[in-house]
C-alpha cells in the first residue's frame, strides 16, 4: 500500500473510459487537488472549461466489471481563501408564481477561513451582517467510469455516480462505486466548502481543494447504485428525474443491501426500512435528481 503524490495537469468534462492519469493498487492514497465547478485553481486561475473539471482518471489495479471500488475521503481541505455561489434560488425550486419574484442570478463571493473553519460572504446584505457558516467540506461530483463507452457530462449523475452533490460525501465516509470497466476508472472534483440540501441555489460554495482518498477493490461484489457509509449509517443513492425515480432506485437499492449482504428477508427488511428509514435531498438542480436512503448502524446488529 502506497502513497501517491499527484499533480494534475489536465481535467475531464466528462466520466469515461478516459486514458488513466496514474495506476495505483488496491490499497493505495492518492493526494491531490481538484479545481473548482468552473475549473479555478488554488490561485484562481482558470485551469480547464467549465463545468465540474474532473481530477483523474485513476486506474485502480485488480479492479474489474462485477466489483465494487471502494473510495474513503480520508481528507478535504481548501487550498484557497475564497468561494462563490450562484446568487439566488433556482427557477425549479419554488412554485412557477414565485420565478418572477427572483432577481438576477450573479455570482456572489465568500470568504474561507481556513484556520477557523469558518465562511463568511463577502459582501453580506443587511440582514445576513454577522453570518457565519461552518466550513463543512464535501464532493460534489465523483464517480467511476460507466459501461458501454459512454462518457457522462459531469453535469449529471447516474449508476457511475456523478454529480450527486450530496452533502453526506464528507471527509471520513466510504462510498462505493459499481465497477463496469477494467481499473474502474476513478474521477473527483466539484468541492463545496459547504452546501444544503439539494444545492438549491445551483452551487455550493465552489472552490478548489486539496484531497487525499484511499481506494480498496472489493472483489465479486455487485452493486447497482451508489452506497456508502460512515460511523452511524449506511446510505445508498438513486440519481434519475424525476425525483420519485430517484428515490425508488434508493429504497431498491437499500433493500438488496439488506437482503443480500445483511441478512434480512424481504419482510424483516420492510419492517426496519418502514420504520427507521431516513432520506435526504441530494441534488435537485441538475439534469438527474438525488435520493438517499439512510439507515443507522444500530439497528443492523
Amino acid at each position: 500500500m502506497a502513497t501517491h503524490q499527484f499533480v494534475p495537469t489536465v481535467y475531464q468534462l466528462t466520466i469515461g473510459s478516459h486514458e488513466p492519469v496514474l495506476r495505483i493498487a488496491d490499497g493505495d492514497t492518492v493526494e491531490t487537488t481538484t479545481l473548482d465547478a468552473v475549473g479555478g485553481d488554488e490561485t484562481g486561475v482558470a485551469r480547464s472549461r467549465p463545468s465540474n473539471p474532473m481530477t483523474g482518471p485513476f486506474f485502480v489495479e485488480g479492479a474489474e466489471p462485477g466489483d465494487t471500488l471502494a473510495v474513503t475521503i480520508e481528507r478535504m481541505t481548501p487550498n484557497r481563501d475564497s468561494g462563490w455561489t450562484n446568487g439566488v434560488l433556482a427557477p425549479n425550486v419554488v412554485d412557477p408564481g414565485f420565478v418572477p419574484n427572483l432577481p438576477h442570478a450573479a455570482r456572489t463571493y465568500w470568504n474561507i477561513d481556513r484556520e477557523a473553519g469558518t465562511i463568511a460572504l463577502t459582501n453580506p446584505p443587511e440582514r445576513l451582517r454577522g453570518l457565519v457558516l461552518p466550513l463543512d467540506p464535501m464532493l460534489g461530483c465523483f464517480g467511476v467510469a460507466p459501461d458501454r463507452g459512454q462518457a457522462i457530462s459531469t453535469a449529471t449523475s447516474a449508476e457511475h455516480g456523478g454529480n450527486m452533490d450530496y452533502r453526506g460525501f464528507r471527509p471520513g465516509v466510504t462510498a462505493y462505486f459499481p465497477v463496469f470497466v477494467p481499473g474502474a476508472l476513478f474521477h473527483l472534483g466539484d468541492g463545496h466548502a459547504i452546501q444544503g440540501d439539494g444545492e438549491i441555489v445551483g452551487t455550493g460554495v465552489e472552490t478548489s481543494f486539496a484531497v487525499a482518498f484511499t481506494v480498496r477493490v472489493q472483489k465479486a461484489r455487485r452493486i447497482g447504485w451508489p452506497r456508502g457509509e460512515n460511523d452511524d449509517e449506511v446510505f445508498a443513492c438513486g440519481n434519475a428525474r424525476p425525483l420519485d425515480q430517484a428515490l425508488q432506485h434508493a429504497t431498491t437499492e437499500m433493500a438488496r443491501w439488506l437482503t443480500e449482504e445483511l441478512g434480512f428477508d424481504t419482510v424483516s427488511a420492510s419492517h426496519l426500512l418502514g420504520q427507521a428509514v431516513r432520506y435526504d435531498i441530494g441534488n435537485v438542480f441538475d439534469p438527474a435528481y438525488t435520493v438517499v436512503c439512510r439507515l443507522a448502524k444500530r439497528w443492523l446488529a
